[in-house]
């Protein structure tokens, strides 16, 4: 069936004078770009002390527009139900640092303080966050393992615990363990300096395919740190490569010892949040507040352990102590800098990452936007402020700012309310929590893993939509379940890397042919209707990424396959039998009447230039002459045929091409030009001109070098009309904007222009 064009087809029509690069700037006056001093800079940035300040402080900007009518009843509904949650996470996290279960509220609490007068986002809930957590646990559990505060005795003492004879110093470990998770907090500041330099572009590295692999991941770990204290059984501590695997190992080897009443709490506990959250995500538009389940099931779980005597009845592990009151300021331990420098960064990253991806997804729902630099300072001084406290590391919770958003939250006044919710349980409510047991705390924490988890689903959907994202995701994971987590982000960014320098190392190129009927041109592998064009000798060829040092030799590997050619063998191959016909013609062998080899032999001009090209000498002959290679030659030497005479580079999808790009393309151009007697056409159309300008791909005289249009065939006008107006020009008009006169109406090229003029080799 032929094909038939479109209905809604119209020519185009060009009316402006194509212009070199040269001729495009003097015409236009092409002006350098001023560069402002230093000075100049800070002046104008610093043009105003108020900006600057509330540039600093945003608290500033927003809270002097406050509609405390509108806003102030909802910011207090939201806070009082944020800040209970926020106290639940608090205590149930600081199980993931390995620190008492105090040190959690002070992460809760201190890190809001300094958001709130930093900080741009509006909704989100500042506080812990299950995956740094566990990152800061790991290092806890490195640099302070039990190991290390073992002491020789046969019972109990005032600050220890026994096992099998040997006593744990308790209260030591737990000072040390507060004292590396305070410190490397306190080391965070790297974000503050990230932050002041202007370079929060950077985490735009960590694309979404890598963090949903990360945080599943993460979540794995999380759910095994958790699961010995869900079954109560002893483990051995364990980080870094294999960690999982170990820790499994130890508990399925203690699987015996699991404490029934640890079990159940914890089994219960898991199953009717997850239900409840449930309810609360279906009946969310109908229910003006979610129903509050962490809270809810905390202080039943701590009442009915201290009513039923838990602990001494049945040998349930219990929270124990929370005292009242904030610990003191304590400065960080410098001597441990080193050890926790690498890991500092990575969870700094993580937290950040984390953070402003969620603080996004509300900005745009409500229509406002955040500075991703200031939220990196922001961060960077909570994390130091809450080290300085016996905090650990703060980032935010996609579960906690979605009950502060969905409960009305409008602003973080809403924030400083949960944080004056935190106080009142450090400050009178935290003893009430002694009772609880540890695998409630622990049972919270496998229940808000739902949504991390569930970014499994997205992997068959990935695959679908690009397979490169789909293998960044799932290298990601498996390196950060099998390495650990500093070890596996680090691993998936390489990876991630690596993918996109394959991606450009290797890129797509294609063969275009024409839709019959259209001026459309298409990859011809893609289309059944797609054909060869209609004159004999074309080839269109497109390159669908930039061209650099990593993918040249690709890129003149894959043209070579297309024109069916390799132009170095030929090149070489024609030198070779020039030099023999022209000693042919000196030694009189060969005459100018030999017609059979159809060659034309004319007196050479004294004038002209004789030159050198690279990969060899052009013969300088005392007479020009001039071959049909297709035909049989008078001398012995196999020369390739060439089935093509004019090829169309198609670079319009090209961002950018390096000097070794350039190299190589005008080397390709030279030899085309050396041999005279073989045209081709190669029209590039990249997005920055100015580039190769720069590098001296075209002439001085501003005339184009990469373009060699055949002359003296019968197919001119066609070609004219068929390939350049037609293709190439709609291209060009992209580049340069509209034409004055390209064409006229009887195809011939118009001549107002002497852009046109010199352009058209005329």
């Amino acid at each position: 069936m032929d094909a038939h064009p479109p209905e809604n087809l119209y020519p185009y029509t060009v009316s402006r004078p194509i212009y070199s690069n040269p001729t495009f700037e003097e015409d236009n006056e092409r002006q350098a770009r001023e560069e402002r001093t230093l000075r100049e800079r800070l002046s104008r940035t610093c043009g105003s002390a108020l900006k600057v300040v509330k540039g600093v402080f945003p608290v500033i900007d927003w809270l002097s527009r406050y509609p405390i009518r509108e806003w102030l009843p909802s910011d207090v509904i939201s806070g009082v139900s944020t800040g209970l949650v926020c106290s639940l996470q608090g205590l149930a996290y600081a199980l993931l640092v390995s620190v008492a279960p105090v040190y959690g509220l002070y992460s809760a609490f201190f890190p809001i303080l300094t958001y709130f007068l930093l900080g741009t986002s509006r909704h989100i809930s500042v506080g812990p966050f299950p995956v740094t957590c566990l990152m800061v646990g790991s290092v806890v559990l490195t640099l302070a393992p039990d190991d290390h505060f073992l002491l020789p005795g046969n019972g109990t003492g005032v600050n220890g615990t026994e096992a099998d004879g040997i006593v744990v110093d308790v209260e030591a470990m737990e000072a040390q363990r507060i004292m590396v998770a305070s410190s490397m907090t306190v080391f965070l500041p790297i974000q503050v300096v990230m932050g002041l330099l202007q370079v929060g572009f950077l985490v735009r590295y960590l694309s979404d395919p890598l963090v949903g692999g990360f945080t599943t991941a993460a979540a794995f770990h999380v759910l095994i740190s958790q699961l010995k204290i869900v079954l109560s059984v002893p483990t051995n501590n364990h980080s870094g490569c294999f960690s999982i695997l170990y820790t499994l190992i130890d508990v399925f080897t203690n699987i015996r010892q699991t404490n029934r009443a640890d079990l159940a709490a914890g089994l219960l506990t898991i199953v009717i949040v997850m239900a409840v959250k449930e309810v609360n995500s279906k009946f969310r538009h109908k229910i003006p507040v979610p129903i509050p389940i962490e809270v809810i099931v905390t202080v039943v779980a701590a009442g009915i352990s201290y009513a039923t005597e838990l602990e001494s009845r049945y040998g349930a592990s219990i929270v124990h102590s929370i005292p009242r009151g904030f610990a003191p300021a304590q400065p960080p331990n410098t001597e441990l800098l080193w050890n926790i420098l690498g890991s500092s960064f990575s969870t700094a990253v993580v937290g950040y990452a984390v953070a402003v991806s969620v603080a996004k997804v509300y900005a745009a729902k409500h229509d406002y936007t955040i500075n991703g630099n200031q939220e990196l300072i922001a961060f960077g001084f909570s994390n130091v402020f809450c080290g300085c406290f016996s905090g650990f590391v703060a980032s935010t919770a996609l579960s906690r700012t979605a009950v502060q958003e969905s409960t009305g939250g409008k602003s973080q006044v809403a924030g400083i309310i949960s944080a004056v919710m935190v106080m009142i349980v450090i400050l009178a409510l935290g003893n009430l929590l002694e009772p609880l047991q540890k695998s409630v705390l622990a049972a919270i924490v496998i229940a808000n893993l739902k949504g991390m988890f569930m970014q499994v689903t997205e992997v068959p959907t990935l695959w679908r939509q690009n397979r490169a994202d789909c293998f960044i995701w799932l290298a990601t994971c498996l390196a950060s379940v099998v390495l650990g987590l500093d070890v596996g982000l680090l691993a998936g960014l390489v990876f991630e890397m690596g993918t996109v320098v394959v991606r450009t190392q290797f890129p797509a190129c294609s063969t275009l042919g024409n839709i019959p009927g259209t001026n459309i041109y298409r990859n011809m592998k893609d289309y059944k209707n797609v054909r060869h064009l209609e004159f004999p000798g074309i080839k269109i060829f497109k390159c669908n990424a930039p061209i650099y040092f990593a993918n040249i030799d690709y890129f003149k590997e894959r043209l070579r396959v297309t024109v069916g050619f390799d132009s170095v063998r030929v090149f070489k191959k024609r030198n070779k039998a020039l030099k023999k016909i022209h000693k042919l013609i000196k030694k009189g062998k060969l005459r100018a009447t030999e017609v059979r080899y159809n060659l034309i032999i004319s007196e050479q001009d004294s004038g002209r230039e004789s030159g050198q090209v690279e990969d060899g000498d052009w013969p300088v002959p005392e007479v020009e002459v001039r071959v049909d290679w297709a035909l049989e030659l008078p001398v012995r030497v196999s020369v390739p045929k060439v089935q093509i005479h004019s090829l169309v580079l198609d670079f319009s999808a090209v961002s950018f091409l390096d000097v070794v790009a350039v190299k190589s393309l005008r080397l390709l151009v030279r030899r085309r030009q050396g041999e005279r007697y073989h045209q081709s056409c190669v029209m590039p159309t990249v997005k920055h001109p100015e580039t190769i300008h720069v590098w001296g791909f075209f002439s001085a005289k501003g005339v184009g070098s990469l373009t060699i249009l055949p002359k003296n065939t019968a197919m001119n006008k066609e070609w004219y009309q068929h390939i350049l107006r037609e293709q190439l020009l709609p291209t060009i008009q992209e580049q340069f904007g509209d034409e004055q006169c390209l064409f006229q109406h009887d195809g011939a090229p118009c001549h107002k222009s002497k852009g046109i003029t010199k352009w058209l080799g005329e």
